[in-house]
């Protein structure tokens, strides 16, 4: 099963919305896109995002724990957060 353009869109989209100092899991984002399913494709989307429009800093794991950042790691995901004010 591929990822369609418009399933990669609508993520996009979403995360695009989510404002500073405010997090969604991947299941979320899934879910308002459509395919609550789709958690692990919402990953994949962002770990091949590098428009920075698209804050993927902010999608964050059900479990609260940060999985994975393509621009410097946990950490750096981690300290981007705490820099917008999200409670870890």
């Amino acid at each position: 099963m591929g990822m369609n353009k418009t399933f990669t869109q609508k993520v996009q989209d979403i995360v695009r919305k989510i404002p500073r100092g405010k997090t969604m899991t991947y299941k979320q984002v899934a879910t308002k896109a459509g395919s609550p399913h789709a958690a692990r494709a919402v990953g994949t989307i962002m770990s091949h995002n590098f428009d920075p429009s698209i804050p993927c800093h902010r999608v964050i794991g059900s479990d609260g724990k940060m999985h994975g950042y393509n621009r410097g790691g946990v950490g750096a995901k981690r300290t981007k957060l705490l820099e917008e004010g999200v409670k870890l």
